[in-house]
C-alpha cells in the first residue's frame, strides 16, 4: 500500500486570482510584508500496489489525465509506503 502526496501548482506564466486574493486579505489583516501568493492543490491518494515502479507510474497517469491540467499546472508527488 502506497501514500500519494500530490502537489499541483498553476505555471508561473498563468494569472492567479486566487492568490491575489489572499495576498490582499493577508494585507488586510496586517501581514504587509507579504509580497506575493500562489495558490494550489494538495491531495493524499492510498493506492492499493505492492509494487513501487507501478504505483508511482499509476500516480503519474493520475496527474496527467486528470488531476493537473499540464497546460497550465506543474505538478509533482511523493510516493510513501504505508501499513495495509
Amino acid at each position: 500500500m502506497y501514500l500519494a502526496k500530490v502537489y499541483i501548482t498553476l505555471k508561473p506564466t498563468v494569472n492567479d486570482p486566487q492568490g491575489l486574493t489572499i495576498k490582499g486579505a493577508l494585507h488586510n489583516l496586517g501581514f504587509s510584508t507579504v509580497t506575493g501568493v500562489r495558490a494550489g492543490k494538495y491531495m493524499e491518494i492510498r493506492i492499493d500496489e505492492n509494487d513501487p515502479k507501478k504505483a508511482h507510474s499509476q500516480v503519474q497517469e493520475m496527474c496527467h489525465k486528470l488531476l493537473a491540467n499540464p497546460v497550465i499546472e506543474n505538478y509533482r508527488f511523493e510516493l510513501k509506503e504505508i501499513p495495509a
